[in-house]
């Protein structure tokens, strides 16, 4: 399908939206700034993060890396320490890998093209759009999550949202829409206005600046718009992590920087297989991954999370290496960590739950 703008609308919808967002716009911290630097870190952070969430990670990021030479100087494992807790974690290592790419290839300066933008690792089509939008003042069109859900119920689009006939459909719009003066503002209002009034649950219709011609306001159709595809029951995996402890430091190994949970320290272990026994798990886990044999001992813990596409139970066992010549079958690195220095290892969310239970049940 597509949309045809009528000449009249554009105007109206720009100059509307930019005068609602001149008047409730949030004062966060990227919009006190054009750094180019800046507005990267913080549309990288907000992929898939609330912005109550992304503040102080957003502050604490720039004191330690104020400049993208900084952040390109700096160790890997700092970085995913500053990343720790906000997920998604291949964000921070993309964000690193960038920060070199620009250093050697423009000059430490982030560039003002869109199209250049895209070749850095981890800045897509949207990203490339806001940055360049808000901070070099180009009309480039963005859509993200808000936009699509305000678009689909502005124009009525009930095709399902991630088809690519609507995706085609919906960037289609925002290029239309995007106006040459202020196009940074324009897009921090679409975004700003999906965020606060057109939610997904609940949209506060009333106070909507474009209610008017809002098609789903008008024919009631708010809650079934976008029209999405049902989505299928999450697996729920058992997973096992082996606490080793060997004159008084445990057993850390770093994941590699590919996959989920990229170049963080964890305790190591794996998924269940059908037919084994938890302890069953972790030995052949261990023999696999580190190339030992452990006894596994008494259960520590057991730690729920879910992650987009599935969830997990992980316990944890307190276990002692029979044999200790480890190897790196998929791990690149280990580490002996006195209890002591845990909290400085970057950990995922579960492991980071095992390292505090050690540390408490130590006292």
């Amino acid at each position: 399908m597509s949309i045809v703008i009528n000449p009249t609308v554009k105007p109206n919808f720009v100059n509307t939206l930019l005068d609602w967002y001149q008047k409730k716009a949030r004062d966060l911290p990227w919009r006190n700034t054009k750094d180019p630097y800046r507005i990267w870190v913080s549309e990288i952070m907000l992929q898939q993060t609330r912005v109550e969430s992304v503040i102080p990670y957003y502050t604490r990021w720039l004191n330690s890396f104020p400049t993208i030479q900084s952040l390109a100087e700096a160790d890997q494992d700092e970085i995913l320490k500053h990343w720790e807790g906000l997920g998604y974690y291949s964000r921070a290592l993309n964000l690193h890998k960038a920060a070199r790419v620009v250093i050697s290839e423009f000059g430490g300066y982030l560039p003002d093209n869109p199209n250049k933008l895209q070749s850095l690792p981890g800045i897509g089509r949207y990203t490339a759009g806001a940055i360049s939008s808000i901070a070099f003042n180009i009309p480039a069109p963005i859509v993200d999550g808000n936009i699509r859900r305000l678009f689909t119920r502005y124009f009525n689009i009930n095709t399902p949202i991630h088809i690519s006939k609507t995706e085609k459909t919906l960037w289609q719009i925002a290029e239309d829409l995007i106006p040459a003066q202020q196009p940074g503002n324009f897009n921090q209002a679409l975004m700003e206005l999906g965020s606060l009034v057109c939610k997904p649950k609940n949209p506060d219709c009333l106070n909507c600046p474009l209610k008017s011609d809002c098609q789903a306001n008008i024919h009631n159709l708010q809650a079934s718009l976008p029209v999405r595809k049902a989505k299928a029951p999450l697996p729920h995996l058992q997973v096992t992590a082996a606490v080793i402890q060997k004159n008084e430091k445990f057993l850390l190994a770093k994941r590699p920087p590919e996959g989920l949970l990229g170049g963080m320290w964890e305790f190591p272990g794996g998924k269940q297989e059908p037919r084994e026994t938890l302890p069953q798990t972790l030995i052949r886990e261990i023999q696999e991954e580190l190339g030992v044999k452990i006894i596994v001992g008494n259960l520590i813990g057991e730690y729920l999370h879910a992650y987009t596409h599935y969830k997990i139970s992980l316990f944890a066992f307190s276990c002692q290496l029979v044999t200790d010549q480890l190897q790196l079958n998929f791990h690149t690195d280990i580490a002996w960590v006195p209890l002591s220095d845990l909290k400085n290892y970057p950990m995922g969310k579960l492991d980071r739950l095992i390292s505090s239970r050690l540390i408490k049940t130590s006292h």
